[in-house]
């Protein structure tokens, strides 16, 4: 009876204990899978975005300095006179000179220009080749973009002139005055600077990425071994998905796969710049078969517990059970750790915030809040407030507010987005502001059912500072230091959109017989003595007038006045600053001015009208003799 018994108690421990650990076993598995899982989506997304943001960083420049050629006046002149230097040594050395001087100040793999008037193409090695054969597919690049309208586009193709590296070409037009195309000069720079880009983030994350065309063609890979020749989807585990990943230009794609050649998650987003999808593959095959491993590792120490157990008290159950939880309390630790290390390398701070109840979902984040004296277990709402106030600059705080308010994201997160973005100013512990960008990544939390939202804070000053520098740099006239035509007429167009009813002076100034300047002296002389003008010009007026270069000597200017008689003084008075003596490498030359003046709102309340007046009563300055100006009241 007693054996009975004992039999019986041990075989319904033995049953309690299989029943427990299978139960444990499974818990674990799914708490563990869901964990790993969404690790592996938030890496992954990351590292799509940062690659992304990448690409995008390491093409402006290039574009920006393919543009500044594009409207160098020194570049624009070679090609007016190149027919009639094409068997000139001395010419054709001071072509390559100048593109082999971009290189070198750059670093560019290739630099080039080519003629539309002659189709030669000019190197910096010199004269490479013609492109008027239509027939050579390695020329349908020029004819393409001859035959378009769009100011620059890209495209990617061996460099002939140099070692038939794959490179990716910006190619940008040169327009002459009428608007009529001159050439096509551009940079380039190898693929393999994308190939380093990749491995660099391959290496941080664990994941691998590619660049494919629409048709699932490997562009891009980090060891370039499948260039060209692979398709992505024909075979392998990712057979069958070209569809899935690239069947939108518009919106991210990503996926789960498990197939028999192994398994993993899918990031994909399409790349304007190149026309190309980055495709970002996080492989789980590894860790799905050591989780196998493991759960295969747990059903043998269960089974040897349960052997133990026959010869053994209920006790060795109970420090088993507390080994396992142990253990599982580690695996989830270790994947909490795993992304936030891959995540701290690209983001300065990340703060949890439980939305659905408003407050703080870490330790950090609320150790964060009492840092600016937030007081304890305060609402996240009121912490947002607070630091709106204390760190957020005044001009971005309200938009910070509605973006990042509890209301605010439930009602982006139940439309269906799952992130948002804002970049502003933020002030840092000496008081001064830098610009900083938030991107907050929105999921349901699975243990209660609430709208988390995961906030990465980057510090982009510099990347912010670079990129309106540019701006600047590209709204001004590289010989004069002044705007550019478009740059001026765009700001004449807001200052008379922003106060239509306002009195403004349109002033076009005209260098009078400027082209016996050139003619006599040379364009040197010519060069210096529109840059001594546009110096002359500029100390005539505020800081806030506009003042711009519009033409090869022509400038105009607009400015607030009080009345007509101040527009009458003020030309008056650019007259006579203007009678210069400017002194040249080929001597002296005596310079004056010819002024026309519109007014607004009388003469018109848009930049084409008040030009128009403004060119008139040039012209009729011209006509009364010059150095003097006329004023078209309208």
């Amino acid at each position: 009876m007693g054996k009975r018994i004992t039999w019986r108690a041990n075989a319904l421990i033995c049953i309690i204990i299989l029943l427990g650990f299978a139960l444990t076993s499974y818990i674990s598995y799914h708490s563990n899978r869901e964990a790993f899982e969404q690790d592996a989506e938030r890496v992954s997304q990351l590292t799509s975005e940062g690659i992304a943001r990448d690409i995008d960083a390491q093409f402006t420049r290039p574009i920006d300095v393919s543009l500044t050629m594009a409207n160098d006046s020194l570049l624009k002149e070679y090609l007016t006179v190149e027919r009639e230097h094409l068997d000139d040594a001395d010419y054709l050395e001071s072509l390559r000179a100048y593109l082999d001087a971009y290189r070198a100040k750059y670093g560019y793999d290739s630099v080039f220009l080519a003629s539309a008037a002659t189709a030669r193409y000019y190197h910096f090695n010199g004269l490479d080749r013609m492109l008027d054969d239509r027939g050579n597919p390695e020329n349908d690049w020029y004819h393409a973009f001859l035959a378009g309208s769009e100011e620059y586009a890209l495209n990617i193709d061996n460099d002939e002139a140099t070692d038939d590296a794959i490179t990716v070409f910006i190619n940008c037009r040169i327009l002459d005055e009428d608007g009529g195309t001159l050439g096509i000069v551009g940079v380039g720079f190898r693929i393999d600077d994308l190939r380093g880009l990749f491995s660099a983030y391959e290496e941080q994350t664990g994941t691998k990425a590619y660049l494919v065309d629409g048709g699932g063609t490997v562009e891009v890979a980090t060891d370039g071994s499948d260039d060209g020749h692979t398709n992505l989807f024909a075979q392998g585990a990712f057979a069958g998905f070209n569809e899935q990943v690239t069947a939108s230009r518009e919106e991210d794609r990503n996926l789960w796969y498990s197939t028999d050649e192994g398994s993993g998650y899918l990031v994909a987003q399409y790349i304007p710049y190149l026309d190309w999808f980055l495709v970002v593959d996080h492989d789980t095959s590894e860790l799905d078969a050591q989780t196998a491993r493991q759960f295969a590792l747990a059903a043998a120490v269960i089974a040897g517990v349960v052997a133990l157990v026959l010869v053994a008290t209920t006790s060795i159950f109970r420090r088993y059970n507390e080994l396992i939880v142990k253990q599982t309390a580690a695996a989830e630790q270790e994947h909490k750790s795993l992304f936030q290390e891959a995540a701290e390398q690209l983001y300065d701070n990340i703060y949890e915030i439980d939305v659905t109840h408003d407050r703080a979902a870490s330790e950090e984040t609320e150790q964060y809040f009492q840092s600016l004296g937030v007081p304890p277990n305060t609402p996240f709402s009121k912490a947002l407030a607070a630091i709106a106030e204390k760190q957020v600059k005044e001009e971005f705080r309200q938009r910070y507010l509605d973006t990042f308010a509890p209301a605010a994201v439930l009602e982006a997160y139940a439309r269906g987005e799952d992130g948002l973005s804002y970049e502003f100013m933020m002030s840092d512990d000496d008081g001064t502001y830098s610009w900083m960008r938030i991107n907050a990544h929105l999921f349901t939390w699975s243990d209660d059912g609430s709208v988390r939202m995961l906030v990465y804070r980057q510090n982009v000053d510099e990347e912010k500072r670079r990129e309106h520098a540019m701006i600047e740099q590209m709204q001004r006239d590289s010989l004069t230091g002044l705007y550019n035509k478009a740059a001026t007429q765009e700001r004449i167009r807001d200052r008379l959109a922003a106060a239509p009813d306002d009195p403004f002076a349109f002033l076009i100034l005209d260098v009078d017989d400027f082209k016996s300047v050139n003619d006599r002296h040379g364009h040197s002389a010519g060069d210096t003595v529109l840059t001594e003008f546009a110096r002359a010009v500029s100390g005539q007026f505020r800081r806030d007038d506009v003042v711009g270069r519009i033409g090869g000597d022509e400038f105009a200017a607009f400015l607030s006045v009080p009345d007509v008689a101040a527009a009458r003084k003020k030309a008056a008075e650019l007259v006579e600053a203007l009678r210069l003596d400017v002194e040249t490498d080929a001597g002296t030359c005596r310079l004056s001015a010819s002024v026309g003046v519109a007014l607004a709102p009388a003469c018109g309340r848009d930049f084409e009208a008040l030009y128009r007046r403004a060119d008139r009563a040039l012209y009729r300055a011209k006509a009364l003799g010059k150095d003097c100006f006329v004023l078209d009241e309208g």
